[in-house]
């Protein structure tokens, strides 16, 4: 490694910031823990059924957030992947419910679909040099397009329309796809889901690619400092494309699951979705300037987000009120990020 890429990886993301920012997270998790066990709702933070759906329920948002946590890290962000998840329940939804392909196939299918929008977003950056703010609010616009398109405007379910000699439709109701039922069981004596268990494979791929692998470096020096980047001879197009490239391929997994959780593909799946995934990835600490943060961080603040959430609404607190509380959150967690450094 070159002396400039050295002394940028140990002042930006050294172990000094590493622990500090372990140790925030950690703090803010205890917090909410704590904040449970004293708002409990008659006892029931303290079921064990509690804890295993909400790790369920957060897995989508988590595995969301692997992919914007490795965009982050570049100084980028994504806008698109809570469409782009949509889209991928309607692909995956169509393969397997109305086209009757097997898993084996719809799956690599659907993230090629997911790859696909991510390289399509990751081009419009690196190599046309749009800000990824406009690029990947624009793919949101055209997954959104795309996924209406393809499904023609209606959920892809059990219902498969047949249209008839005269030009009628009507609609012959078929059975779900085996696979939805794999997706959506729990495992080891039913007390962990299979969603939860994907989630943590996201979570184990984008910790070796940033801590063992060369590219994973390449990551954390272009968010760091592009130019510097460029002149130790990191590939910086190719760095954007693969993280972008990644994130599309994580939306479209979380789409594939979000499908087998509804058991049809809606288009309007993934609203806000994007919010939930920088929410997660900013309250863990990862840096919005790019250069700082981790998985494991990432991870610390999917716990957090994902305990507040079943906190707030095992207390019936509206919605209306978590998703206000979600944006104060994001402006505090980015405020405290600003007073550190």
């Amino acid at each position: 490694m070159s002396e400039p890429l050295q002394r940028q990886d140990d002042s930006r993301s050294g172990p000094q910031w590493l622990q500090q920012a372990w140790v925030r997270a950690l703090a803010a998790l205890i917090l909410i823990l704590l904040l449970g066990a004293i708002f409990n709702a008659d006892g029931t933070f303290f079921k064990f059924d509690t804890h295993r759906d909400m790790f369920r329920y957060i897995s989508r948002w988590g595995i969301l957030a692997c992919g914007m946590t490795l965009v982050i890290i570049t100084a980028g962000i994504d806008l698109s992947v809570g469409r782009v998840l949509g889209l991928s329940a309607v692909v995956f939804s169509l393969m397997t419910i109305h086209w009757g392909w097997s898993p084996w196939l719809a799956i690599p299918a659907t993230m090629l679909v997911g790859m696909g929008c991510g390289l399509l977003s990751g081009s419009l950056i690196s190599i046309f040099r749009i800000q990824p703010f406009i690029a990947t609010l624009a793919m949101w616009s055209f997954a959104y397009g795309l996924s209406r398109y393809v499904s023609g405007g209606q959920k892809v379910s059990t219902a498969v329309p047949q249209i008839a000699p005269n030009g009628a439709v009507d609609y012959t109701y078929v059975d779900p796809p085996a696979v939805f039922d794999v997706l959506n069981a729990k495992v080891l004596g039913e007390n962990v889901a299979v969603m939860t268990l994907l989630w943590l494979v996201c979570v184990a791929f984008c910790w070796i690619l940033l801590s063992r692998l060369r590219w994973g470096r390449y990551i954390y020096a272009v968010g760091g400092n592009e130019e510097s980047a460029r002149l130790s001879g990191i590939p910086v197009k190719a760095v954007k494309l693969m993280v972008y490239a990644l994130s599309g391929v994580f939306a479209a997994v979380a789409g594939i699951l979000q499908a087998a959780d509804e058991y049809q593909g809606d288009p309007e799946a993934g609203v806000m979705f994007e919010l939930h995934a920088i929410a997660i990835v900013v309250i863990g600490g990862t840096n919005l300037m790019g250069g700082r943060g981790g998985i494991q961080l990432t991870l610390l603040g999917a716990l957090t987000y994902g305990y507040l959430d079943k906190l707030l609404s095992i207390n019936a607190v509206p919605e209306a009120w978590r998703l206000m509380l979600t944006g104060v959150i994001i402006v505090a967690a980015v405020l405290f990020q600003k007073s550190k450094k």
